[in-house]
């Protein structure tokens, strides 16, 4: 078995902007490892916010090589399990290596992941692409030059009210709003009463992680769907979210890959939540892998490539308002140089 690091500083097609900063870079690791023939490719995008850098993702996983080279051939749920309680400190470095690990198990096994899982391509749901927080006239102009039917409007201004009414008179698009946690409940009640009249499909996270007495009341009272992202991190805070969001976005990054991520989508599932999976800006490696898990979702957001000026691998595409499977077992993605 072999393993290699490489990173990636992913240039943005347009500085973005949400309530926690702005970035005009990416940056990414990709982590390779090859045995008997095949390789697999996991992705991890380093977050600022989460306090996630190349180098801490790069030195977690090889603490953990004597593992996986003793245990590379058993399951990729066995491996996370083994590999876990030495990376439990960093979901970020699991998610790459779980999701590379998952790479090579379907191209040993010659299928693509969603086979394996007894998935098919049928009603895939669309992803939205992403509008960031800035000024009207750049978020129309960005709307303008990527035409799409859905979008997902980062807000979490004191203005976020008259900004949707200013882009539905450029788009009749569905949009999804994401407040990033940067309302109270009062402005929460007060923008969803006006954006449920200007075809918005559902709020994310409207209120800070904390604040539960606000998301009780915003419950009981919000005349959109709310959907948790910064609430639903791990595998436990599925069941928490239950009695105050009607579904959970589920980042691999965040709850450390692919084995914890499928088993929050069918945790989810068995509870009545809708369901969501989203990504961080990856590359196409990344995406490729959230797209295996999109038979079982309700809504996706990986337009990770779509916001990059160049992408750096092959594998899923989204385009034409659909998305397009390669001929090419496990995730179906590969560097391109």
């Amino acid at each position: 078995m072999e393993i290699e690091y490489k990173s990636f500083d992913l240039e943005l097609k347009n500085t973005f902007t949400i309530s926690h900063g702005s970035r005009d870079f990416q940056p990414t690791l990709i982590v390779k490892i090859s045995d008997s023939g095949y390789t697999g490719y996991g992705e991890a995008a380093a977050t600022v916010y989460y306090g996630v850098t190349v180098e801490k993702m790069i030195a977690s996983i090889r603490s953990v090589e004597p593992i996986l080279k003793e245990n590379i051939h058993h399951s990729p749920e066995e491996i996370w399990e083994l590999t876990f309680p030495h990376l439990n400190g960093n979901p970020f470095a699991q998610c790459a290596l779980d999701m590379a690990i998952h790479d090579l198990h379907g191209k040993r096994n010659e299928k693509p992941l969603y086979e394996l899982w007894g998935l098919n391509q049928n009603n895939i749901p669309l992803t939205n692409y992403t509008i960031g927080i800035d000024s009207v006239e750049n978020m129309v102009r960005k709307m303008q030059e990527f035409p799409w039917p859905l979008y997902k409007i980062k807000l979490g201004t004191n203005e976020d009210v008259k900004i949707i009414k200013e882009l539905r008179k450029h788009s009749d698009a569905v949009f999804r709003v994401d407040a990033n946690a940067g309302w109270d409940v009062d402005q929460a009640l007060e923008n969803i009463n006006a954006f449920k009249d200007l075809n918005v499909e559902f709020i994310e996270q409207p209120l800070h992680p904390e604040d539960l007495s606000g998301m009780e009341v915003l419950y009981k009272k919000s005349r959109l769907p709310l959907i948790a992202d910064e609430s639903c991190i791990i595998e436990s805070d599925v069941e928490k979210c239950k009695p105050y969001f009607h579904g959970v976005n589920i980042k691999l990054t965040k709850c450390a890959g692919i084995t914890p991520g499928k088993r929050m989508i069918y945790k989810a599932r068995e509870l009545g939540m809708k369901v969501m999976v989203g990504c961080m800006t990856e590359s196409t490696i990344g995406i490729s892998a959230i797209a295996q898990l999109a038979p079982l979702l309700d809504y996706v957001d990986m337009d990770g490539p779509m916001l990059l000026k160049n992408d750096i691998a092959d594998g899923v595409k989204i385009y034409d308002e659909k998305v397009h499977f390669p001929d090419r077992n496990g995730t179906g993605a590969q560097l391109l140089n």
